[in-house]
């Protein structure tokens, strides 16, 4: 039985609930995060900044503005999906009886897993001569990012970072909890190489997870140094290519380290 075609007022109710969530989820993440942090305990916690100086407002406010188009751009790939699950051309599914709980937790942690992989390659060639000057250089206008730099994208790099969702869900079979759940731990992952701050402890780098899962001071370095550190979620792609920042470790652990000393002083 062939799907019924969506009408355009439906497609635009998808499309304005689709920006709504967008908006919400970027707001409640990078808003919570600059108020915090950017606002809250600014003095206090200014031994826990990566770069100590501050970004000027105006520079924030583009931040916002081309997250706010990246979110336009977003909300278009997810009514595209709504359009093709319609349709039955992706491999979303409803019930977590079809494949079990252990599937749903594996399906997540491979889609997390893949999009690391994703990111890292297409960031590789978002700094290929020509495109970077063309395209990646809108985020790099972020030297010092803040929060709101998550989403801060050229739109030709906003449809580049989305593609992941639709290569997963045409790969995949995927439950909306996994696919919430990917998409939560891609946000909070994404404010965090902005935040500007680094909240680990100063031996992270030095266990068996910190030297895989990467840390504020990672992606605040690429923003600052423009080359290296190129992953997302996790370390071992630029451990592999040999494309982390020489001087990562020292600067990480000069924060960190800086940041315990502050407590026992208090």
């Amino acid at each position: 039985m062939q799907a019924a075609l969506i009408t355009p007022t439906q497609a635009g109710l998808v499309y304005a609930a689709d920006l709504l969530i967008m908006l919400l989820r970027y707001g409640l993440f990078a808003g919570v995060a600059y108020a915090v942090f950017w606002r809250w305990k600014k003095a206090r916690w200014q031994h826990r900044r990566i770069q100590p100086r501050f970004p000027d407002q105006h520079h924030i406010y583009t931040e916002i503005r081309y997250s706010v188009l990246t979110c336009l751009i977003f909300a278009a790939v997810g009514l595209g999906i709504f359009v093709a699950r319609q349709h039955g051309f992706t491999r979303i599914y409803m019930s977590v009886g079809q494949y079990g709980w252990l599937y749903l937790v594996g399906s997540t942690v491979l889609a997390i897993l893949a999009h690391d992989t994703y990111f890292y390659w297409t960031h590789r060639f978002m700094h290929l001569p020509g495109v970077y000057q063309r395209v990646h250089r809108i985020h790099h206008l972020s030297t010092n990012p803040s929060p709101w730099a998550a989403f801060a994208f050229h739109p030709l790099e906003a449809v580049v970072e989305a593609g992941i969702f639709p290569l997963l869900v045409f790969v995949l079979p995927l439950h909306p909890i996994a696919i919430v759940t990917f998409l939560t731990y891609m946000m909070g992952m994404n404010v965090l190489g902005h935040l500007g701050y680094e909240p680990y402890p100063a031996r992270f780098l030095r266990t068996r997870f910190g030297r895989l899962h990467n840390t504020s001071t990672h992606h605040n370095m690429h923003h600052q140094f423009v080359k290296g550190n190129y992953g997302l979620y996790f370390n071992w792609w630029d451990q592999l290519m040999g494309t982390n920042h020489a001087k990562y470790q020292e600067r990480f652990e000069k924060v960190a380290i800086i940041q315990r000393q502050q407590k026992e002083v208090a």
